[in-house]
């Protein structure tokens, strides 16, 4: 998708802290934290958002579940617990149209968040 910036960091036309790489997706540190964890994993399949999600990407939301739990166990936030945020849409507070699942952890996070 041109002027994507998560499929520019996907396809390594631009930098960023990548912690995990598979066929499928990709984590980075996102460049905003907002927590002392705050990571992102993106599909490298270029999907805007949830509501452009169809059947045959079951499996892939799977597995950015599954790959969130690994790097949430490898920075030690597993134990004491973080949030998994999939926004959606301007009122979603969705910002870049590429889905993308946020990792936040290694603090308290309040409710409601914002």
């Amino acid at each position: 998708m041109p002027d994507c910036i998560f499929c520019e960091i996907v396809n390594k036309r631009m930098k960023s802290e990548m912690i995990h790489e598979a066929e499928e997706l990709v984590a980075f540190k996102d460049i905003n934290p907002q927590a002392p964890v705050h990571v992102l994993v993106v599909p490298r399949k270029h999907i805007d958002s949830v509501q452009d999600i169809n059947q045959n990407d079951a499996e892939l939301i799977g597995k950015m579940i599954l790959v969130a739990k690994k790097i949430a166990e490898a920075n030690n936030i597993d134990k004491d617990g973080y949030r998994l945020v999939i926004n959606n849409g301007i009122n979603g507070g969705q910002t870049v149209s590429h889905l993308h699942l946020h990792i936040l952890g290694g603090r308290r996070m309040t409710w409601p968040p914002g």
